[in-house]
């Protein structure tokens, strides 16, 4: 279930991908509880995301190539908008505390950190310590652990389904299992954009990792680009894509640095109706570029602005730093796209706990900051 609540002022020893898992050896001390663990480290980043496979060879350092000054009236504004969701499809967020989230994905329960989750657990430990994977290890900025499998050990991958689309679930070496779930709002708005239109849209769906947005917007009618750098993200969307058997749905798949692309498709005119971007906050490029979140944004929004089509229907940023408030990308998106008319909707995505059943509302817990241009 999603929900869309707005108000207005005044009111990412490492085990790597299929990795064993750990069994506890004689003399070793035993595993601590899940419900006991901690990150030890914890991240900067708002949210999970740090920097893992995939961000480490998605961006270059951003072009030399100046901003272009806007004019014209800012776009109008709502802020703050949270979009919230209490699960969705195969996943839904059961609880959280001290410093971790309990998370079921299809078949099993899965142990992760989450720094946001400063208050104690509602769920009893024996929960917790029940779970099917607990990912453990170091989780500071490189996000680097391993998973441990109380049960019983588990494949690497595993069948799950978001909007009617079909993809695996990975358990990662950066404990990441193939899926932002929290995302699940934007791609339920894309679809409707896209169900709604009456002439075909075309999708740019940038850092777009393992391709559930981009399947999630072919599946809706939508032609779609899909840009990642990392080739091993790739090969796990198009993995995705053949298990839902859509592979005849009209999907670029593209491995480039997201950068380089843009800036090419500005060069050809090309344009898209809706643009999906989800950078990280640090990546380096194949040739050693380096990407900084807040150093290359507003370059990398001022090409996206030049590669909208003149219907457009939305530029939809996420970001996962914690160093930035809402506000930060909110001026942002509204400087670059001043003249544009329409509104810049800016806010919070937050996934809200919902118990064992799936259908308990709980305490709210904020992933990531989002901006939006919609035209109207």
């Amino acid at each position: 279930m999603v929900k869309h609540r707005e108000n207005r002022p005044g009111q990412k020893a490492a085990g790597g991908l299929g990795a064993k898992p750990r069994r506890d050896m004689p003399g070793k001390p035993p595993a601590k509880p899940a419900h006991a663990l901690r990150p030890a480290k914890p991240s900067r980043d708002h949210g999970e995301r740090v920097t893992e496979p995939r961000a480490a060879a998605s961006v270059a350092a951003a072009p030399e190539r100046p901003l272009i000054a806007r004019t014209g009236e800012r776009s109008a504004e709502r802020v703050p908008v949270i979009l919230e969701s209490l699960g969705a499809g195969d996943f839904h967020l059961i609880d959280t505390g001290n410093g971790l989230k309990l998370e079921q994905y299809g078949p099993y329960r899965i142990v992760r950190p989450e720094a946001q989750a400063l208050w104690p657990p509602s769920l009893a430990a024996h929960l917790w310590d029940n779970a099917d994977a607990i990912f453990t290890g170091d989780t500071d900025e490189d996000g680097m652990g391993r998973w441990r499998f109380p049960r019983e050990a588990l494949g690497e991958t595993w069948p799950l389904q978001l909007l009617g689309v079909d993809f695996l679930g990975r358990f990662t070496a950066f404990r990441h299992v193939g899926v932002f779930p929290e995302q699940i709002v934007h791609w339920a708005w894309m679809k409707e954009q896209v169900e709604a239109a009456k002439r075909p849209l075309k999708v740019l769906n940038l850092f777009g990792y393992t391709g559930v947005a981009s399947l999630v917007a072919a599946a809706a009618g939508a032609e779609v680009t899909h840009v990642d750098a990392s080739k091993k993200a790739i090969g796990w969307a198009r993995e995705n894509q053949a298990l839902g058997r859509m592979e005849k749905l009209p999907i670029r798949w593209i491995c480039e640095d997201a950068m380089k692309f843009i800036l090419r498709e500005e060069r050809r005119g090309s344009k898209y109706d809706i643009i999906l971007t989800d950078p990280p906050k640090f990546g380096r490029g194949p040739n050693g570029e380096v990407w900084h979140l807040f150093e290359h944004l507003p370059s990398m929004l001022d090409i996206c602005r030049e590669i909208l089509s003149p219907k457009a229907l939305g530029l939809v940023l996420t970001a996962y730093s914690i160093r930035a408030s809402f506000y930060s990308i909110h001026e942002l998106m509204r400087e670059t796209m001043r003249g544009a008319g329409g509104v810049v909707e800016s806010g919070e995505l937050v996934i809200r706990e919902a118990g064992l059943d799936g259908r308990t509302p709980g305490k709210a817990l904020s992933t990531s900051l989002f901006s939006r241009w919609v035209p109207k």
